[in-house]
């Protein structure tokens, strides 16, 4: 495919532009649709949602008939002094009002239909004749329309026909999509397969142009026609919208041409996935009792039927037999070396048990963890020897189990994706996949290249086997976060980093192994228009060409998503090869991914967007919000470390000058532009990225700055919205109204993940003025807080 961009590998898909930088966009909702009863067919039940969903400033309330997208606050994560031992509570009840402490979301309203279908269908169809009737919609309809697909984020409602202007770098065009999140009402059902253009590969949808008398479609992404097997035959207009794909921006289609029967709950121990956990054994005591309450607060969470296994690593891989009461016994393995297959076969087709369903082996997993004993030599915490990367290969290999023979090709594994949580206090410094203990190693840049390159080998093959590696860091000591990215990205998994072993880590560690997850996700993104895709970024990477289908003509941009979450989000920045001459452009998303439960899903989102000639309207439809995270996701892509982020900090500003110089007013009497007052609330979104913490000093470790800038760049919109912009919360002026901010903050956390260590001080204390203090723009650091701790 000519126009087919290019992806780098890794994380964040980066896609080279034509133009300098690629583009950004926001969606406003402003009108509210009617209720709306669903039309028959099959549907199943809606997700659970969280009460605590926020409204952006942007938005009236008047305006929205329902609450936008849930938005979790927190605090960053960073390295600090311990606190005390963790205490564990039940989880607290969703906030009964809306709380926020910034901007919010500028979402539409939750998942609806196409307005007053009964009485406006989304497309006018002929009469049965052999003419297409052009569909057409009222201005209110058309922006309503916008609103129902709220997994898709557009920087702007409408699109400027001019090349020139259209393309211009500094604010640019573009989509963010979040392919798992979970809406209101959730998307309809559709238990069969969809309708392809034959040509270009696009899904037919609401916008289409159907001939009732034969049953073919019009292609709004190719204009070809399509045949439906004589399914959207009908005597009238009202009798399409029947079928949910020709009435709702946002379906799913449940494939009923796999082998396993779809959407059948696992309950059953044998098909439940498992959790092996890995833990580092080189802690000292006061981070070991951390930990162990940690960890066991952990099992006594855990489901019953849920399959847990035990590894623990230091110089030598432990491997923990379950099956022995309550003695903690384990089966030692070299650390030097990548255990052998003679050695795997040994343990796995041995006696023992390593994995064990929680009701068989809750009492020997409290005995392991309390039999976990302190470093006992006298070295630092950097230089001791820490086998990681050997005991991550242990602990695939008991997920595998005796099955030796894997297939070449993906392998699915029932009950969903595999965990390895890893608990690390330091880095991976002995065996494969190390470094050595300190940087001025004579043969360190070349230990490290090698090191990447293996722990990337490593997270595929882990991916490959369906299986996620969460890493969750605690202490003060470096981990070398950059050696270990490669191993959770490319595994699908994540890093988080924290203060200690205590409460924050026992919370993330619990949501880790909950978290729903699919797998096996391809998203393919389809424009009309002549308009192209000229970057991405977020958790994927260029899918294969043998992952999917092969149409005629097809252009489609291919993104292999390395897990499919909630909270995930891809930013894509487009661009048009020429002018464009039609009164609307069509979005089409495809995403296939497998479920909790193992069914095959095709998510089709399908976005309509009218274009104008005037600059004042297109400037008008710019969603600021969505705008600002687009472009501080481009720009933090290239800030890869602090002296990257000192250079994007200038570029920020000649964004600015650019966006003034380009669609600014001239001042009378002066040579000066003034900033177009259409994107007024831009520059303040953009001042907060430029001193926050994603490109500012807050962050004092080059671990903390790399672990924040992966999670900025994969997160969804109201999660970087918070991490550009707020930086400080209202303090409680007493003792009571201290304690009800900290239990909002906690309920209002109370889903997110990572989650945050939540802060609290009073105004004036040394704690406050040390805070607050590294937020001024002129602040900077002494030097044992900008230097590498050792």
């Amino acid at each position: 495919m000519a126009d087919q961009p290019n992806f780098s590998a890794g994380y964040s898909v980066g896609i080279t532009p034509s133009t300098p930088e690629a583009q950004s966009r926001r969606p406003d909702t402003k009108l509210t649709p009617p209720p709306f009863t669903p039309p028959p067919g099959p549907r199943f039940a809606p997700p659970n949602v969280q009460t605590n969903q926020l409204l952006s400033p942007s938005i009236k309330p008047s305006q929205l008939s329902l609450s936008a997208n849930g938005i979790r606050t927190g605090s960053s994560p960073h390295l600090s002094t311990p606190p005390g031992p963790p205490v564990f509570s039940s989880p607290v009840q969703p906030a009964a009002v809306p709380f926020r402490t910034s901007p919010a979301t500028p979402q539409p309203v939750a998942f609806s239909a196409v307005p007053s279908l009964s009485a406006s269908p989304p497309s006018n169809f002929s009469d049965g004749a052999n003419e297409f009737q052009r569909q057409v919609l009222s201005d209110t309809e058309d922006m309503v329309s916008l609103s129902d697909a709220p997994n898709v984020l557009l920087s702007a409602r409408k699109v400027l026909k001019q090349k020139k202007l259209m393309n211009v770098p500094s604010l640019g065009f573009g989509a963010l999509v979040s392919p798992g999140r979970e809406v209101l009402l959730g998307p309809q059902i559709i238990q069969r397969d969809p309708h392809r253009c034959q040509n270009c590969g696009a899904y037919a949808n609401l916008y289409c142009n159907i001939l009732l008398g034969s049953g073919q479609w019009q292609c709004v992404i190719c204009r070809n026609l399509n045949g439906s097997e004589g399914e959207y035959i009908a005597s009238s207009k009202e009798e399409l919208l029947n079928l949910p794909e020709l009435a709702f921006p946002m379906v799913d289609f449940v494939q009923t041409g796999n082998r396993r029967p779809g959407f059948v709950p696992v309950s059953d121990s044998r098909m439940s996935a498992p959790i092996v956990l890995v833990v580092d054994d080189c802690l000292d005591e006061p981070h070991l009792q951390h930990l162990q309450s940690s960890l066991h607060a952990f099992v006594d969470s855990l489901s019953p039927t849920t399959r847990i296994g035990i590894v623990s690593y230091g110089r030598t891989v432990s491997v923990y037999d379950l099956s022995e009461g309550s003695i903690a016994s384990a089966d030692l393995l070299p650390g030097n070396v990548s255990p052998n297959q003679e050695s795997l076969k040994q343990l796995v087709y041995g006696t023992g048990v390593y994995l064990s369903p929680i009701h068989a082996s809750l009492p020997v997993a409290h005995s392991i963890f309390s039999s976990l004993r302190p470093y006992k030599l006298n070295l630092p915490e950097a230089s001791r020897d820490r086998c990681m990367g050997a005991a991550i290969e242990v602990a695939l290999a008991i997920i595998q189990g005796p099955s030796a023979e894997m297939s070449q090709g993906v392998v699915k594994k029932p009950g969903g994706s595999s965990r390895i949580i890893v608990c690390a206090g330091g880095p991976n410094t002995y065996g494969p996949g190390s470094v050595p203990h300190s940087f001025s190693h004579p043969n360190y840049p070349h230990m490290e290249k090698t090191a990447l390159k293996w722990m990337e080998h490593l997270g595929r093959e882990a991916h490959r086997r369906n299986t996620l590696i969460d890493i969750l860091c605690a202490g003060t000591c470096p981990v070398r976060v950059p050696i270990l990215q490669p191993l959770v990205k490319a595994s699908g998994g994540i890093l988080i980093l924290h203060d200690d072993f205590g409460e924050a880590f026992g919370v993330n560690l619990q949501r880790a192994s909950t978290r729903a997850a699919g797998s096996h996700g391809l998203m393919e993104i389809r424009c009309s228009d002549d308009i192209t895709v000229s970057q991405v970024i977020g958790p994927g990477e260029e899918a294969h060409t043998d992952n999917h289908e092969a149409f005629k003509n097809d252009n489609s941009v291919s993104i292999q998503m390395l897990s499919v979450e909630e909270t995930q989000c891809f930013a894509v920045s487009m661009e048009t090869h020429g002018n464009i001459k039609s009164d609307y452009v069509y979005f089409q998303f495809g995403i296939f991914f497998s479920n909790l439960y193992q069914a095959d899903i095709i998510r089709v989102i399908t976005v309509r967007l009218p274009t104008v000639d005037s600059i004042s309207s297109y400037l008008d439809s710019v969603q600021d919000e969505v705008a600002a995270v687009l472009i501080a996701k481009r720009s933090l892509l290239r800030a890869k470390n602090f002296s990257d982020a000192i250079d994007v900090r200038k570029t920020v500003d000649e964004r600015i000058k650019d966006i003034t110089n380009r669609f600014g007013s001239q001042l009378p009497k002066s040579k000066l532009y003034q900033f177009p007052k259409e994107l007024s609330y831009l520059p303040e979104l953009l001042f907060h990225l430029r001193r926050g913490p994603l490109l500012g000093s807050i962050l004092g470790h080059e671990d903390e700055r790399s672990v924040l800038r992966d999670i900025f760049l994969n997160a969804s919109f109201d999660l970087s919205l918070r991490m550009g912009a707020e930086l400080a919360a209202q303090e409680g002026r007493s003792a009571a109204a201290l304690a009800a901010c900290r239990t909002l903050a906690e309920e209002l956390t109370e889903m997110r993940f990572p989650a945050p260590r939540i802060l609290a001080f009073k105004e004036g204390s040394s704690q406050a003025r040390y805070f607050v203090s590294r937020l001024i723009p002129a602040h900077k650091d002494p030097p044992y807080e900008q230097l590498d701790r050792a």
